[in-house]
């Protein structure tokens, strides 16, 4: 009895030893292995965001500045800050040993406070007592670059990989990007003939030269410089087969394009320089590029201009007169944007005039291959469905916007006015160079990607005219500018996403950490609607049955003043009970709403407090009885086999 006492003893102690040496051994031999059983895979890094971790070559520090003893007090931010922290954790384990995280609290009055400022991570003050709370991310390269994240706003959830995946990749490339300008409309500034003054350059356009190596691209350009990053092109119209054919291969070898077409672009100076302004108004200022948007998948009709009345601003022509709306200078609120593209969301309103619309040449709205090619065409920006096309004539010499009213039939259909496209696509000359245009030696046309086109493409230019988003004042000598809608955003956005590199472009939102009761909220709606008829009529009957009893408190008997008749007194007793019946009544009504959540939420609570362990009870009965029976059968199964072997 003692030998099994021992020996049950040892047999314990050894498992225990076996348990521990395989904890420590798993967790070097595991290391870095994960399992994201979450729904919407939010510890799952992006393919691309794999890729850049791939690429960085040289060693980089993240300092991530969270404030979490203060954040105990809020538990929104607190929840958020253990998600962020993960998050990067998860990026440094993937990184090769090429990312470091220091997670800093800093403390007020602290030198990590000073650390947090000089880095760009700045506070938010909470308390009455000036302390800061700081929640944000900076990271320095061996090279001294420097970048931040001031704050993580949760409502910017979604976009959290690809901020922290951009301001890596920023940092491994700290190069400012290049960025090739070319547009038919005068947005450099210089001098103007037309009024003989000194015009200033456009405010998108001055904006770009201070984030990016912009470089002029003139409109009769043969060749892009294999080191742009970006080819913008603005009202391209007119341009040469030589230039064209540039652009194709430029797009063939992968590269990002911003596009601004416009049926008419009225920043256009044609017609102005015979000094008539009816010709001017007359003149054809479309730009369409049809060849090389239909090789990418896109349809653009030059001949055609969105009215939308559900976005109409109110426009005044000339000085005194009421505003009127105007069908086609619109003011794209958040219904209009894609809330899931990096480049749109978070913006307020944008502003848009004679805009065009864009479609994919499949006629579908959805990121699905194209027919006959392999791209996706994404909206970015659209219409309501209180839109229809006009013809570009009836905008082109309108002198009161009230008659664009006339005739006006909503189609019901939202009409796409920017556009993401990305994948492969085919050459638009696929009959080779054109007339003129001679390679180097050894060096073929492109006739298909080499690697996929990343094309962004918005069917208005007067989007990007300072007097559609911006307010300009001159205040001793400087030029100030106020922005009043979110269009130089919606640039900025949109050439720093295509800055990056394909496999930086192709994070994408996501879901968000937080987890809204959808199932409670679809029974508090199922609650709502088969109740709210009922209480409604108890509430009505209740507003009757006073009414009356006040009625009849008020009457008095005509020979006494302040005795009711016994029939009154009934009536009062009456109406006094079936006030209090009615009152019941709703009250239970009230609380059946809350009955069905009430229910599921006891149903969780007995499935995790008593049937999950039951199960597992019964699971591990099951299987010591199972080895129980085992070890018995064993013995018996062995003497058997003995009595065989030795007669």
């Amino acid at each position: 009895m003692n030998k099994r006492s021992t020996l049950g003893g040892g047999t314990l102690l050894a498992l225990a030893v076996l348990f521990i040496g395989l904890t420590v051994l798993f967790n070097y031999a595991l290391r870095g292995w994960r399992l994201d059983l979450t729904q919407n895979r939010l510890y799952t890094t992006a393919p691309g965001t794999d890729r850049v971790l791939a690429s960085i070559k040289e060693p980089i520090n993240l300092y991530f500045f969270f404030s979490e003893k203060a954040a105990a007090g809020i538990p929104d931010l607190n929840t958020y800050g253990v998600r962020v922290r993960e998050f990067l954790q998860e990026l440094v384990a993937r990184s090769n040993g090429k990312l470091h995280l220091h997670v800093i609290d800093p403390q007020p009055f602290s030198e990590e406070e000073d650390r947090a400022s000089e880095l760009g991570v700045h506070g938010v003050p909470i308390g009455g007592a000036g302390a800061q709370f700081y929640f944000g991310l900076a990271g320095t390269n061996s090279t001294d670059g420097r970048g931040a994240i001031e704050f993580f706003d949760p409502k910017k959830e979604q976009f959290l990989e690809y901020d922290v995946v951009k301001l890596i990749y920023e940092l491994a490339n700290p190069k400012k990007p290049v960025v090739a300008w070319l547009s038919t409309l005068p947005m450099t500034g210089g001098f103007d003939p037309r009024s003989g003054q000194m015009r200033e350059p456009w405010m998108v356009y001055s904006d770009a030269q201070q984030l990016f190596d912009l470089r002029p691209l003139e409109q009769n350009a043969t060749r892009i410089d294999p080191e742009v990053n970006v080819l913008v092109l603005v009202h391209p119209k007119q341009l040469s087969p030589a230039t064209q054919f540039a652009i194709d291969q430029y797009a063939l070898r992968g590269g990002h394009i911003l596009v601004f077409v416009d049926p008419l672009a009225e920043a256009d100076p044609s017609g102005a320089e015979a000094g008539n302004p009816m010709a001017a108004m007359g003149a054809d200022k479309s730009s369409h590029l049809a060849e090389l948007l239909n090789a990418w998948g896109v349809k653009f009709n030059p001949d055609e201009v969105v009215a939308d009345r559900a976005h109409a601003l109110s426009v005044t022509l000339r000085q005194g007169e009421q505003p009127v709306e105007h069908l086609g200078i619109l003011g794209l609120d958040k219904d209009s944007f894609t809330a899931s593209d990096v480049i749109t969301a978070g913006l307020s309103t944008v502003n848009v005039a004679t805009t065009g619309y864009l479609e994919p040449l499949a006629g579908a709205q959805a990121c699905q291959p194209l027919k006959g090619r392999q791209s996706c065409f994404e909206p970015l920006l659209q219409s309501s469905k209180d839109a229809e096309p006009l013809p570009v004539a009836r905008f082109r010499m309108l002198f009161d916007p009230a008659t664009l009213l006339d005739g006006f039939k909503p189609t019901g259909r939202r009409y796409v006015i920017g556009a993401r496209v990305t994948g492969n696509v085919h050459t638009a000359f696929p009959a080779g160079p054109p007339a003129g245009v001679t390679l180097p030696a050894g060096q073929s046309a492109l006739k298909q990607s080499a690697k996929p086109l990343n094309l962004v493409v918005f069917a208005d230019t007067d989007m990007l005219a300072d007097f559609m988003w911006v307010r300009e004042q001159n205040f001793f000598g400087q030029r100030m500018a106020q922005a009043w809608a979110s269009n130089g955003d919606l640039v900025e956005n949109a050439l720093d996403n295509l800055a990056g590199s394909a496999d930086l472009i192709s994070v994408r939102g996501r879901a968000t950490f937080q987890r809204p009761f959808d199932r409670v909220e679809r029974l508090r709606r199922a609650a709502d609607e088969r109740l709210h008829a009922k209480e409604q009529e108890l509430e009505a009957q209740l507003r009757d049955t006073e009414s009356k009893l006040s009625s009849l408190q008020s009457k008095k008997d005509s020979g006494s003043a302040l005795i009711l008749t016994p029939e009154q007194e009934q009536e009062i007793e009456h109406f006094q009970t079936e006030k209090l019946r009615i009152r019941k009544e709703l009250r239970a009504v009230r609380a059946g709403l809350n009955e069905n959540i009430e229910r599921l939420g006891t149903t969780l609570k007995i499935l995790n407090i008593v049937v999950v362990p039951l199960v597992f009870a019964a699971v591990a009965l099951l299987l010591w009885l199972w080895r129980r029976e085992r070890r018995r059968s064993a013995p018996a199964g062995g003497a058997v086999a003995a009595a065989q072997g030795h007669p």
